[in-house]
């Protein structure tokens, strides 16, 4: 059978709220001692009682409107009841059938088609995070594990879409837009990598002719855009191979290994898991007015979408250098702080984009850490604007920056690598270029354009690449027509 493939994502992101979701132990967890960051509440101790952090409603219901999600005036939270080690009290505070947004979407943009693709978003819905499990080298062949109780109680806000996904492509461009919006909210700062936004994705072969869904399969703990995308594709050939080969699709749950890049069977899911959900008995049904709704969507910022707009209008930069600028707020805000004071944006955006991005993915470091500022950049760009240094040499520059975090002047200085101005100077090695290479100049003469490249290189290798290449083309073309 010809198979379509169908993918649904649940997405978690922690909220940066100060305080837990309902105590008063902070969310600053990371790097702490194992187990002191706690306190009752968050370990579920007899006797204690949760108390709704105020903050973390607003987060989440600011993140629901920004996903075009009708809010529930009234919504509940409830007991999700499983036993596991990470949770200490063996029920998880979430909500259930009256979560706090619904029916909401987010539109994406895919490269080979023209019009948007809606992706529908289920629900939004408040939750505790659980703790960790820190293993004895990998999960599935540990001996092993202990339990760190620090992430208990982070306040969570877990996105679910409906299963909209037609390519592992798509998944990974809905991931990388929903991080840009909710750093812009600023409700969370995205970090895959560091577990502040986590990614499950359930994914099926639809039969294309009778769009009878096959088995599902879960796939957990993808900690990274590159391998939500990797993830899903090994995912894909795998169910088609098995298919092919008349074998069946087990529904179960299946980790991703990042360092073999395939997935491995976790655990089988024949049967639906029963949660046992009830009604949170120490929680208030949570009710939230209209007025505070109207209130937090009249105080949205400027969220990807409106920014990606109006960089194209107030920047003249194309679509592309804008959609990439804008998906993360990190990335807007140093392209930004560039752009206001320097006058070629479409210049800045191809360095940002080009020398800059490729540096720090090497490197593996954010644009936060970038040893290359905003006004770094911008004085190594005037640099060779003015014709201090050519392009070729702003890359060699470029890279002695970001080795060494010093300003393109105080190297340029350093080193004396700037452009040849003198132009009787570059007279005097382009005569000389063309004197000893006779067989070149007369097939240029002949009409063999590319031979006037070659001597262009010959001009750039004797000056050291401090000739301005406009200029030599040029003036090799006179010198040569004149007979010189």
């Amino acid at each position: 059978m010809k198979e379509e493939v169908v993918i649904g994502l649940e997405i978690h992101i922690q909220l940066m709220t100060k305080a837990k979701i309902f105590c008063q132990c902070s969310t600053d967890y990371i790097g702490k001692e194992p187990n002191t960051n706690t306190c009752p509440v968050c370990l579920g101790l007899p006797g204690s009682l949760p108390v709704l952090n105020k903050k973390v409603l607003e987060f989440a219901v600011r993140t629901a409107v920004a996903l075009n999600c009708k809010i529930n005036k009234v919504s509940r939270f409830h007991r999700k009841n499983y036993f596991y080690p990470d949770l200490p009290k063996a029920y998880q505070i979430s909500q259930y059938d009256t979560p706090l947004g619904i029916n909401g979407y987010m539109d994406i943009s895919l490269p080979e088609r023209k019009e948007k693709h809606k992706i529908r978003i289920t629900r939004v819905h408040i939750e505790e995070d659980a703790g960790k499990l820190v293993h004895e080298g990998d999960i599935t062949s540990s001996s092993y594990s202990l339990a760190d109780y620090n992430r208990c109680g982070i306040p969570l806000a877990e996105i679910v879409t409906e299963p909209d996904f037609c390519s592992p492509e798509e998944a990974q461009i809905f991931l990388v837009k929903l991080r840009s919006i909710v750093q812009h909210l600023g409700v969370c700062d995205g970090n895959m990598e560091e577990g502040s936004m986590r990614c499950d994705a359930n994914i099926s072969l639809r039969d294309a002719k009778t769009s009878a869904l096959g088995i599902k399969v879960e796939i957990k703990n993808i900690n990274s855009f590159k391998a939500v995308k990797k993830a899903l594709q090994f995912e894909v050939d795998r169910q088609k191979k098995l298919l092919a080969e008349g074998e069946k699709i087990i529904q179960e749950t299946r980790h991703w290994d990042e360092s073999k890049n395939i997935t491995v069977s976790m655990r089988s899911k024949e049967e639906a898991h029963d949660y046992r959900y009830f009604p949170e008995p120490d929680l208030l049904p949570l009710r939230v007015s209209q007025e505070i709704i109207e209130e937090i969507r009249k105080n949205l910022p400027e969220l990807p979408e409106a920014r990606r707009k109006r960089f194209i209008k107030d920047y003249k930069i194309p679509e592309y250098d804008a959609e990439v600028l804008t998906s993360s707020k990190a990335l807007g805000d140093y392209y930004e702080k560039a752009a206001s004071s320097y006058y070629n944006r479409k210049v800045l955006s191809n360095w940002i984009m080009g020398e800059l991005i490729r540096y720090l993915n090497e490197e593996k470091i954010g644009i936060e850490d970038s040893p290359v500022s905003p006004e770094k950049l911008v004085g190594m760009l005037k640099l060779m604007g003015e014709g201090v240094i050519s392009g070729k040499m702003a890359k060699d520059v470029f890279e002695k920056m970001c080795k060494t975090g010093k300003d393109a002047s105080q190297i340029v200085k350093e080193s004396g690598i700037t452009q040849i101005t003198d132009e009787e100077e570059l007279f005097e090695v382009i005569d000389k270029v063309i004197k000893e290479n006779s067989k070149s100049v007369n097939d240029f003469n002949q009409g063999k354009e590319k031979a006037l490249n070659y001597l262009v290189g010959q001009v750039m290798r004797y000056t050291k690449g401090r000739a301005k290449p406009d200029f030599v083309f040029n003036a090799l073309k006179q010198r040569i027509k004149k007979g010189l």
